[in-house]
């Protein structure tokens, strides 16, 4: 959406109507007027920086693309992209790896925004060894790996159960990114075969809470849930972007398979 340079009024125009909010919606929600934002859009009138950065909140923006907005309209980007192993995220790392560690025996692994491998636990292995080492080859990306005719999900019970709900979450991350690498990663993803039936809706059966992830293993299935979590507050466009997806046993005979490891 935003690949190639464009005038910060037209950038601010197609994130409002991706919102699916008209002039007068965003410019209540802003509290300016109409008239003043209509100026914006169409180069009319030059935002300030803070209106810029007042203008991506309300359109609620990612960091990245707030500094996008910045340079089209002539400013310094005010957000850092560090690298994880740089001194100053010295804590980040130190809290990520805490979590990893203190998640064993149960697999938990850090994403970056387009799903590429991070960070892992050393529990993860159960699922990795499952996996041609072609797709762990970085940047390896876990949905590619899930999903993949080489990745698990030929070991996977609920393959199309399991498909639908991870395809789903991606469109709904590319709903609020707009994210053209997304869009890419999501096309070659539904083009995976599956041999199992892909619901259409997600209806829960009797007693389920969650969607499973039931994997074939040597000690029987494996059924897991998965909870995801972010940084609360993130300045910095690395923390605002990564997330770590913890794996549960979903019942005593798979708790009780990876105590015993």
């Amino acid at each position: 959406m935003v690949s190639s340079p464009r005038p910060v009024g037209e950038l601010l125009r197609r994130w409002r109507e991706h919102r699916r909010l008209s002039q007068l919606d965003l410019a209540i929600q802003a509290d300016i007027s109409t008239r003043h934002l209509s100026f914006l859009e169409t180069g009319r009138s030059n935002p300030s920086r803070e209106m810029v950065l007042h203008l991506s909140e309300e359109l609620e923006l990612s960091l990245r693309e707030r500094n996008r907005l910045l340079l089209a309209a002539g400013y310094a980007p005010v957000f850092a992209e560090t690298p994880l192993d740089e001194p100053r995220m010295a804590a980040v790392h130190t809290a990520l790896r805490q979590i990893l560690t203190g998640h064993d025996p149960y697999p938990a692994v850090v994403v970056d925004a387009r799903w590429n491998l991070v960070d892992a636990n050393a529990s993860l292995a159960l699922l990795t060894r499952l996996v041609s080492p072609e797709l762990l080859r970085p940047p390896a990306n876990v949905l590619r790996a899930s999903l993949h005719p080489d990745g698990l999900a030929p070991h996977i019970v609920n393959a199309g159960e399991w498909r639908a709900h991870l395809l789903g979450r991606l469109r709904r991350q590319i709903a609020v990114t707009a994210d053209p690498q997304l869009e890419a990663l999501l096309a070659e993803l539904r083009a995976y075969p599956c041999d199992r039936p892909e619901p259409e809706v997600e209806v829960p059966g009797p007693g389920d809470i969650v969607v499973p992830l039931r994997l074939r293993h040597q000690d029987g299935e494996l059924t897991f849930f998965s909870t995801i979590a972010t940084f609360g507050t993130p300045l910095d466009i690395t923390v605002a972007e990564l997330a770590i997806e913890s794996f549960f046993p979903a019942d005593p005979h798979t708790a009780k398979v990876l105590n015993d490891r």
